[in-house]
């Protein structure tokens, strides 16, 4: 009964909740994005604005929505552990830090690099399922696992899981924490820059405004992206592939090996600027989300609206 006001009296509760919020901000301003990244990373013709008419014409607005199920009923779960584990450990790596005394950059970089390598436990199986679900209409024998278009999330995990077990809900673990904890390292060292060189001081006051919040985030999306695109387009493909259908590529040195030697270099950048664009949009909102989250859960007046632009 006394959960919830002990739960958002701690500060650990606080940053849980807002993380929550934040993640679902992002994905569903970004979704649509994400699903013409994956399609363009799948795809032989990397032209975003020929994958988009194809999704439109094969499956109308919805598709672009197509598998956000999965992502949106755990990210809630999964972006809250992400900013209270990296809370965590940078105050693990600057013993010093205090309520007026922000953790250091080295300190949020070593952070940021182990929240990625941790979450990728939880987000591994949740994009595996996303993968499968915004290629299924393709009609590729890839995809044969799923059987139809009309299956959800739940469907086709359980599908995976019966097919190839726990280890195949887990395929592609290896070279998602290989893009995610770099690209962490990057993401929550570039927002702390950002907002502290757009709004001097604010790492200490906590009162950025949120055009601060906006930038700083988005610019943060778009170089944990850039550091590691390559590894994400690998891991799509990897993904993508499923134990009932041929395997094109035996792991992630083969699969980079054959996606140059057939695609030319550039394949390992194709859809760069979607992600990028979508990695501005959704970080941005994430951020955002998260901050403000925070500063009404804390209730210490820090949020005025004349004050946010």
């Amino acid at each position: 009964m006394d959960f919830w006001p002990e739960f958002l009296a701690n500060s650990w509760g606080k940053e849980f909740i807002a993380g929550g919020i934040g993640g679902i901000a992002g994905i569903v301003s970004g979704y649509p994005l994400d699903t013409l990244r994956i399609r363009q990373q799948h795809s032989t013709s990397g032209s975003a604005i020929s994958v988009l008419r194809n999704i439109m014409s094969n499956g109308g607005p919805a598709a672009l929505y197509r598998g956000m199920g999965a992502p949106l009923a755990s990210v809630t779960f999964q972006n809250a552990i992400v900013f209270q584990t990296n809370a965590v450990l940078c105050r693990a790596f600057d013993p010093a830090v205090t309520d007026n005394r922000p953790p250091s950059y080295k300190a949020v970089a070593l952070g940021g690099f182990g929240t990625g390598a941790l979450q990728s436990l939880i987000l591994t199986p949740v994009e595996l399922v996303k993968i499968r679900l915004q290629l299924q209409d393709l009609g590729t024998s890839s995809h044969s696992d799923l059987g139809s278009s009309r299956l959800g999330p739940m469907q086709v995990a359980k599908n995976i899981f019966k097919t190839e077990g726990y280890k195949g809900l887990y395929r592609g673990l290896t070279i998602t924490m290989l893009r995610d904890a770099p690209s962490h390292c990057f993401y929550f060292w570039t927002y702390e820059f950002m907002r502290e060189k757009l709004h001097p001081g604010c790492r200490e006051s906590g009162q950025e405004t949120l055009r601060t919040m906006l930038v700083a985030g988005g610019l943060a999306g778009v170089a944990s992206w850039v550091c590691c695109y390559p590894l994400d387009v690998v891991k799509t493909r990897l993904q993508a592939q499923s134990k009932m259908s041929f395997q094109k590529y035996s792991g992630i040195v083969d699969c980079f090996y054959k996606s140059v030697k057939e695609e030319g270099y550039s394949v390992l950048w194709r859809g760069l600027g979607t992600a990028i664009a979508r990695a501005f949009v959704v970080n941005g909102a994430i951020f955002s989300a998260y901050e403000l989250s925070l500063r009404c859960l804390s209730n210490n007046g820090g949020f005025h609206a004349e004050n946010t632009i």
